[in-house]
């Protein structure tokens, strides 16, 4: 039964870093979606509501991160609308594994340590998801076609 109990808890932690992953792109859309959806219920929306502003709003803020990375010519805007969005995940993953580490390690200084680690590891996770993103989609161009 231990041994069951040691398997179930690493899954579920290889379960929770690939959902960290993968959902890391949509950390900022998600803090403004919830920002939002606080703002509507404080000023009396209700819940339905404010779900709903908080729902419109990271959908807008997904769609329009797209947009512009689908739009902007020069390189250094669309690093700079990159990093708006690997910004929130990089806190993320260090809160995350920040969150693991305590359980883990009695040391403060190699909590930070792997906390740092796992914020730069989601980091860059989220920065080359959202470069595939920004891909032009003009592969070919400039190609001489027979």
């Amino acid at each position: 039964m231990i041994i069951l109990g040691i398997l179930a808890c690493i899954v579920a932690i290889g379960f929770l870093c690939w959902l960290l992953f993968t959902l890391a792109v949509f950390a900022l859309p998600f803090f403004v979606g919830v920002t939002t959806g606080m703002w509507a219920i404080n000023s009396g929306a209700g819940w339905l509501g404010a779900i709903l502003v908080g729902a419109l709003a990271a959908g807008f803020t997904f769609g329009a991160g797209q947009l512009l990375l689908g739009t902007v010519r020069p390189l250094w805007a669309k690093l700079a609308i990159a990093l708006v969005f690997v910004a929130p995940a990089i806190v993320a993953g260090y809160h995350a594994t920040h969150g693991i580490a305590k359980h883990l390690m009695p040391s403060e200084g190699w909590q930070i340590a792997f906390s740092i680690i796992g914020a730069v590891a989601v980091g860059t996770v989220a920065f080359l998801r959202i470069a595939g993103m920004a891909g032009d989609g003009q592969s070919g161009r400039g190609l001489v076609q027979a």
